[in-house]
């Protein structure tokens, strides 16, 4: 009798387990028709030889040797590049999210639908700082999807992605919200909702759906070692994205918000010294003379507590509150001084690097500067402060380093000065100098590294 009860109970117990499991099918099926697959094509010029020396430099004395004692090839060929990403449909009139990296510097975007139509899209706008696109296709009554809130997600709880993985269209994979607000290297504008959902090259610009159907992210990263999925992928929260929507259909460009402050993180060690019940905010290390925290006396050892009543738990949500911040509005900040807390009040000043290139497509705009974490780096157009401070009339700032700038011996604080002894004053300048190289080429970093400077030798590793 009791092991027929026992048999009884292992029987069940594989039913009851399966009726905990989440059914996706009814929302795939709904949702999935507004998921659309992009691709692009890019053309670029080359040198025949370049290819047959890819290491060998064009202005090293051993390619104009090759040059002249190998068969000539022929002059410069046109060669094209091809990616694959994902977006989805956010207007019936074909005005469709994705991410600023899937359709960067692309000559001609592809959108297809899950009914095999296709279309040829433009780019409204693009913002490189939360790497949101938006384009538009020409057509009407097509199948939208429905946003949901992304504060209201709970780690732990199922959520759903749909795009275009190594060009499998409508690929759908699952997992949990493992974090949320995460911060990654240089990202300082978005609070990344974190998940193990299977993400891979192609699924960049897809949606993260919740459980009720509605797009609460929009896939964008992956951490990887591998170049594959290993269980950790990034979304952009949907509200920040439609936000940098609707100011890309309106204007075209970003408005955001700034201070004038560096900031950096506060310690255990750091908020005991600064008497802090616990450490939280963002402890200001310099203030940009005439700036707006200078104007409304913040200064350097201050930390911000709450900025336009948003309360400031981390030195990272400063840029993001200060950045969603409209120019011109008077807010209120909260500091602590001298173990006292006070608030000073101050106008908003507008972030002016982001007017410049938002519009893409081929009607003669420029199109927006490569991710800057790009080889393995993130980077940062060096401040007046911090030119001051590091004595360095130009360069650009390293921050976080990992995979190919890690292994090429690159450190967090560097100062990259030169690509191949052509001098970098901006971020957009070092990725176009960076671009002219094929991958597996070695080029020269000049860095600044302290009160000295060396010559790092770099190999570009590619990747995705």
């Amino acid at each position: 009798m009791v092991r027929n009860v026992i048999l009884a109970l292992c029987l069940l117990l594989p039913l009851q387990s399966m009726a905990q499991l989440p059914d996706f099918t009814d929302l795939v099926e709904k949702q999935g028709p507004a998921v659309v697959n992009i691709s692009t094509t890019q053309g670029s010029t080359r040198n025949p030889l370049a290819q047959q020396f890819p290491n060998v430099p064009e202005d090293d004395p051993f390619f104009e040797f090759f040059r002249r004692f190998t068969p000539n090839p022929g002059g410069p060929r046109e060669f094209q590049s091809q990616s694959l990403g994902s977006g989805f449909i956010i207007n019936a009139d074909g005005y469709i999210l994705t991410n600023a990296h899937v359709v960067q510097s692309a000559d001609e975007i592809t959108v297809r639908l899950t009914d095999k139509r296709e279309f040829k899209a433009k780019v409204i706008g693009t913002d490189r700082r939360t790497d949101i696109a938006l384009i538009k296709i020409e057509a009407s009554g097509l199948p939208v999807v429905r946003f949901g809130d992304p504060a209201k997600l709970r780690v732990g709880e199922w959520v759903v992605a749909i795009g275009s993985p190594f060009g499998f269209d409508n690929t759908v994979t699952k997992g949990i919200v493992s974090a949320k607000g995460r911060s990654l290297p240089q990202e300082n504008f978005v609070p990344f909702i974190q998940t193990d959902v299977a993400v891979n090259p192609g699924n960049s610009g897809g949606p993260l759906f919740n459980m009720r159907g509605e797009v609460v992210g929009i896939n964008s990263q992956i951490y990887s070692r591998t170049g594959g999925f290993m269980g950790l992928s990034f979304a952009i929260p949907i509200d920040v994205a439609n936000d940098i929507a609707q100011q890309l259909r309106t204007s075209g460009k970003i408005t955001r918000g700034r201070i004038g402050v560096v900031i950096q993180p506060i310690t255990k060690e750091l908020a005991d010294g600064f008497g802090l019940p616990k450490p939280q905010g963002a402890l200001v290390n310099s203030v940009e003379k005439g700036g707006p925290a200078d104007k409304a006396g913040i200064e350097a050892g201050d930390v911000i507590l709450r900025f336009d009543g948003k309360p400031i738990t981390a030195s990272e949500d400063l840029p993001r509150v200060v950045g969603g911040t409209r120019p011109g509005t008077k807010a209120t900040a909260q500091v602590w001084r001298n173990k006292a807390s006070r608030d000073v009040q101050l106008v908003v000043a507008e972030l002016q690097d982001d007017a410049r290139g938002q519009r893409g497509g081929r009607g003669g705009q420029k199109p927006p500067a490569a991710a800057p974490s790009a080889y393995g780096m993130a980077l940062s157009d060096l401040t007046d402060v911090q030119r001051k401070e590091l004595k360095a009339e130009s360069g650009v700032l390293v921050g976080e380093v990992q995979g190919a700038a890690a292994r090429a011996g690159m450190r967090r604080g560097d100062v990259i000065l030169a690509v191949n002894n052509q001098d970098v004053k901006t971020v957009e300048q070092f990725n176009q100098l960076m671009a002219q190289f094929e991958k597996g080429r070695i080029v020269a970093l000049l860095v600044r590294r302290g009160s000295n400077s060396l010559y790092v030798p770099f190999r570009l590793d590619g990747g995705n």
